[in-house]
């Protein structure tokens, strides 16, 4: 199974939640121990076994927070 890598502009995430909405596998959330500098707990990736690098969170991000590598 292929894997994924992802990076995170957090600075940038408005937590809008819709990459965790369609992440196929569950494997994002907020990461409510850390607050941005637009003031939002910003999507962190809980489980980096898990990610495929499908993409589909990157392409729902309406402002460019997430890229993704796959391995």
């Amino acid at each position: 199974m292929a894997k994924g890598r992802l990076g995170f502009y957090h600075d940038r995430c408005k937590a809008c939640g819709l990459c965790i909405e369609f992440c196929p596998r569950g494997l994002l959330g907020f990461d409510v121990e850390t607050i941005n500098i637009l003031g939002y707990h910003p999507v962190v990736l809980l489980d980096s076994e898990g990610c495929t690098g499908c993409g589909i969170c990157a392409l729902m991000c309406p402002d460019l927070v997430i890229e993704v590598e796959r391995e």
